[in-house]
């Protein structure tokens, strides 16, 4: 979902001529994104021990969707720490969750 999440969010940008900044405090999201999916993609999406990247389509449609902005940045931040923006993304996916418990059979 951590993945999902932001790709979701890329689809909603309607320009590519602005710099984008990803707060997220999925260190798997920002390590991928800084560290790891450049790797992946020149070992044909296998990680350094050989073994296949988890979630490959998932990453590769997010790298797509990074690649086709002017600039991105992605940076970490540490859940339920009190950062405003982090706080409010919490709030609003569990009042998601409750919206879709009060709807499912």
């Amino acid at each position: 979902m951590e993945l999902t999440g932001v790709i979701e969010a890329f689809k909603y940008i309607k320009t590519n001529n602005i710099h984008i900044e990803v707060y997220a405090d999925s260190a798997y999201v920002v390590n991928g994104m800084n560290n790891w999916v450049k790797n992946w993609i020149k070992n044909n999406w296998r990680k350094s021990n050989k073994k296949p990247v988890e979630n490959k389509e998932l990453w590769m449609e997010l790298y797509e969707l990074v690649n086709n902005q002017a600039s991105v940045t992605f940076l970490k931040v540490k859940g339920h720490s009190g950062d405003v923006g982090n706080e409010k993304a919490d709030e609003l996916v569990n009042q998601a969750m409750d919206e879709l418990k009060s709807v499912t059979p």
